[in-house]
């Protein structure tokens, strides 16, 4: 064990400050036996643990894992009865690693409503409803700049404000949790405001400054007059608000000819060996052999169709799907995982006894767009 790993305390864990030159995330991640506590510790400790910021989930996941070991359950059924029922939050949902140990630094699901209460809890100094869930001195403590994160020039502005135990500082005196591509809880204390937002966007900095920029502003000691009209205005906006299923035709004159087929892949980095179509005009199933597992999805055509599909390292997440007929050889079908940031839409094009299978994701760490394969009818 080097120096620095031995240094290393939870209080580094906690202020992303563990020593590490680079996110341990990837590498961990990665072990051959799913043992990402081993293959965190097994990541070079670059710097002395407190002296250097670099945001790193492996660092909650380890986190995580340290809760489960000394109480014998996972981080989610630990929080349940402390931190979730008390703010009526139901349905949460974890992500784990293969050993059973909640992801921590990623992979939580609840509403927008419910990150909303967790802000108003921190806001009002770890009370709720009259009742002192979190301590107040830990809220301070958590809240506080614990870390510097200025040492990237690249990094956005709200992003090198300083760093507290699992929660950034931003401008205007506020702090937030965050969740990679807009998820936000930001509690600005000299307001007396809390801000919830769950989206599916590549520049995070670009909706904190929206909100710097109008909603800050706009915000006073007195209740603001009432304004009907605008009110009005800001109902029909917010019912007029939807992600809408791909366009198209219901049905091509090629549909009956490609349904019932199945078509085979070659290997491929994807994971992609099989795919079953069936096509009708109320929709379509397609069914899906990958490395993961068998996943079979129905999907709707000019509304969405309810569901569950394999997401990521074979977990199963509700999606809802819908698709068209883009093209007359051309089947676009589009799956909205609406408990995460992420909109897949896969494109069938197929021709003669072939299909050419091409899929994207609106929002990713790396490319949007996979490399196109092409699959063989039996």
């Amino acid at each position: 064990m080097s120096q620095n790993l031995a240094a290393m305390r939870v209080r580094h864990l906690l202020s992303m400050s563990t020593g590490h030159d680079v996110d341990a995330t990837g590498p961990a991640t990665e072990d051959p036996d799913g043992n990402w506590a081993r293959g965190f510790l097994a990541q070079p400790v670059t710097h002395e643990p407190g002296t250097y910021f670099v945001y790193n989930s492996a660092a909650t996941y380890m986190l995580s894992a340290i809760i489960q070991k000394l109480a014998g359950m996972t981080l989610l059924d630990y929080l349940t009865p402390r931190l979730f029922e008390p703010l009526g939050i139901e349905g949460a949902t974890w992500q784990s690693c293969p050993r059973g140990v909640n992801a921590g630094g990623w992979g939580l699901a609840i509403k927008t409503q419910d990150i909303a209460c967790f802000g108003q809890l921190y806001l009002d100094q770890g009370r709720w409803q009259g009742r002192q869930i979190v301590p107040a001195a830990w809220v301070a403590e958590a809240t506080a700049k614990h870390a510097n994160n200025d040492n990237d020039p690249k990094r956005p502005l709200d992003w090198k404000q300083g760093y507290g135990y699992q929660f950034w500082r931003c401008r205007h005196n506020a702090y937030r949790g965050d969740g990679a591509f807009g998820q936000y809880c930001v509690v600005m204390p000299d307001q007396g405001a809390v801000l919830a937002i769950t989206s599916g966007v590549p520049d995070m900095q670009a909706v904190l400054n929206l909100a710097w920029k109008h909603l800050l502003p706009a915000m006073q000691d007195a209740p603001l007059r009432e304004n009907s009209k605008a009110h009005k205005a800001l109902q029909k906006r917010l019912a007029g608000l939807a992600i809408c299923p791909p366009q198209g035709e219901a049905t091509s004159p090629l549909a009956a000819q490609v349904s019932g087929k199945t078509y085979r892949f070659g290997k491929n980095k994807q994971g992609v060996r099989g795919l079953h179509c069936e096509f009708s005009r109320k929709g379509a199933v397609l069914t899906m052999q990958t490395a993961d597992g068998e996943d079979r999805i129905e999907l709707g055509h000019g509304d969405w169709k309810p569901g569950t599909a394999l997401f990521d390292r074979g977990e199963t997440r509700p999606v809802m799907a819908g698709g068209a007929w883009t093209a007359p050889d051309t089947y676009t079908a589009q799956l909205c995982f609406h408990t995460t940031p992420f909109i897949t839409t896969t494109t069938l094009r197929f021709e003669g006894d072939t299909v050419r299978y091409q899929s994207q994701v609106n929002v990713s760490f790396g490319p949007k767009r996979r490399r196109a394969l092409t699959g063989k009818q039996e």
